[in-house]
């Protein structure tokens, strides 16, 4: 009797080989997509978090709660700009992807990247997309780099060397300040442009002598980073440098409400000046936002 074949003899490598080629191919086909819908994903949540912010800023601006106008948020998304979403709608404001900066929207998103919104009275709000970005990302600027301009033109260092003063401090969240309202004032006629219209400063030191006053800066809301944390910060000199420094958060009160200063009382700057000088606004910027995407600081922001 002939044995009956039963052909069950498995698959030759040429048949392997076809369908590892068939299922590469598939693989490739599927990646780009699969990787298009996680980025809208991350852009979805981090456009649902930005506008969350507004509304707590909007909160804080009918309650006339100054020391919440401005809120900071870090951004989930790993490509530069906008590639779910055009146009997109914030704060009331549309921006598409191909239109520059305008005096309330600046900045693109970015990996890496945060979001801040600021309102400031008779101006409206303002939004600043920053971060260092991909290695292609080009880096927008369009801050003025006079950042003691505000102070000085308010009159306030001729009023404190009046009275004798040896030492001041202007800190941005501090509620019901009468010296930071006046500031505020001239921060807000110079719109955009100004850096101070965004995160947390401070002016501090001598109102006497130039060479012992500072102004310090984080794009971090120290409300929300709460007390005794180390954040970093932007060191300008009256009389010329900026330096990359890292400062500790302070609970203060003030008038019964409390709020969280940029840094504690200091009483000798130098360690804040001791690092690397950078001769403009600018380049300090872009070392800032370099630090800030190595991620040593993603827990505090």
């Amino acid at each position: 009797m002939k044995k009956q074949k039963t052909g069950n003899n498995g698959f030759t490598i040429a048949e392997l080989l076809i369908v590892v080629a068939i299922l590469g191919v598939l693989v490739a086909i599927s990646m780009p997509v699969f990787a298009g819908h996680l980025e809208k994903s991350r852009e979805t949540v981090d456009l649902a978090n930005v506008r969350s912010a507004y509304s707590e800023v909007m909160t804080a601006v009918m309650t006339e709660d100054t020391a919440n106008y401005s809120r900071t948020v870090k951004l989930k998304q790993k490509r530069d700009n906008w590639n779910a979403y055009d146009p997109v709608t914030v704060a009331g404001i549309t921006h598409s992807r191909d239109e520059s900066d305008t005096e309330h929207w600046i900045g693109i998103p970015v990996e890496n990247g945060e979001c801040t919104l600021s309102y400031i009275p008779d101006f409206g709000m303002k939004v600043i997309w920053s971060g260092a970005g991909g290695d292609d990302t080009p880096v927008s600027f369009p801050y003025n780099a006079d950042l003691h301009g505000a102070l000085d033109r308010t009159g306030i260092l001729d009023e404190l060397k009046n009275q004798n003063k040896t030492y001041f401090e202007i800190d941005s969240r501090c509620p019901k300040s009468d010296m930071l309202t006046r500031v505020n004032e001239e921060i807000r006629k110079e719109g955009s442009s100004s850096l101070l219209g965004t995160g947390t400063w401070a002016y501090m030191g001598s109102p006497k002598n130039a060479s012992s006053r500072y102004l310090f800066w984080t794009s971090m809301d120290t409300n929300q980073v709460g007390a005794g944390k180390k954040i970093p910060v932007i060191v300008s000199k009256v009389d010329g440098g900026f330096y990359i420094s890292e400062t500790t958060t302070a609970a203060r009160k003030k008038d019964g409400k409390t709020y969280v200063a940029i840094a504690d009382h200091i009483a000798d700057f130098s360690p804040y000046t001791s690092g690397k000088k950078y001769d403009s606004l600018e380049d300090a910027y872009n070392a800032y936002q370099k630090l800030l995407a190595d991620g040593t600081y993603e827990k505090a922001s």
